[in-house]
Formats: structure tokens, sequence, C-alpha cells
């Protein structure tokens, strides 16, 4: 019971991108085509509205659901690994068409077929927490 709010915001945000149809592959392979505008619109806007949390939590006027101030560590500097895992994370949803949000959200809409996608994400984050120590990063 204690958790309800989380499960009630995952199902309105599944809702909204479900709606907004950015969950479709159709609208995934156009993005990737440069043919439409509307996914770019949704994840600048995303990127839009994570930026001014970000900078509101820094102020300190949201805090976490422990009440403490919010803190966001620095990154490693590290160009190139960025570039490739942005590469391997990109040709990835292009081949599957679902960014791992999505992929448990079209589950929910009843595409099966995304239980072979999951299970193969789970997968590969376990190969790499086996590999990490011996990954240049």
């Amino acid at each position: 019971m204690k958790f309800i709010k989380f499960l009630l915001v995952g199902i309105f945000f599944g809702i909204v991108l479900v709606k907004s149809e950015a969950v479709s592959w159709y609208r995934i392979y156009e993005m990737f085509r440069f043919q439409s505008f509307q996914m770019y619109g949704i994840i600048g806007t995303a990127i839009g509205t994570g930026i001014l949390f970000l900078q509101i939590s820094k102020k300190g006027f949201i805090k976490s659901i422990k009440g403490a101030d919010i803190y966001v560590p620095k990154k490693d500097k590290g160009f190139t690994r960025y570039i490739i895992g942005g590469t391997i994370f990109g040709l990835g949803w292009a081949l599957i068409g679902a960014c791992p949000g999505p992929m448990y959200i079209l589950l929910g809409t009843g595409v099966s077929s995304m239980l072979i996608v999951i299970a193969a994400a789970l997968i590969g984050t376990f190969l790499y927490g086996l590999l990490k120590s011996k990954l240049p990063h």
C-alpha cells in the first residue's frame, strides 16, 4: 500500500505514452528516418522538463520522498564511452522499436513479443555486470 502512488503514476505515464503514440513502432521508425517531428518533440519536452525540475530541485524547492535535498553526482568525463554507449543504445532502440520504458508499456498493451525483448535486456544487463570490470571505462 505504501507504494501505490508510484504504481498510479506509472499507469498514468503508460497511458500518456500510449495516447501520444510514443510507444508506436511506426512513430519510432519515422523518427529514425527523420520523417516526423513528433518523437523529437516528445523527447525534447522530456529533456526540457527534466532540466527545469533538476534546476528547481537544486534551489531546494523540491525534496526527495524522505524530505532530503536532491543531490546529483558529477559524471566522469569520457566522450568516447558515451558515444559508444549511446550508439549501442540507439541501434538497439532502432532494431527493437522501443526503448526500455515502453517495453513494459507495450507488454501491458498486449504485445507479447516484448517478453523476448525484456528477457534479452535483462540478460544484457546481467552480462554487462559480469564484464564491467574488464571493459574500458
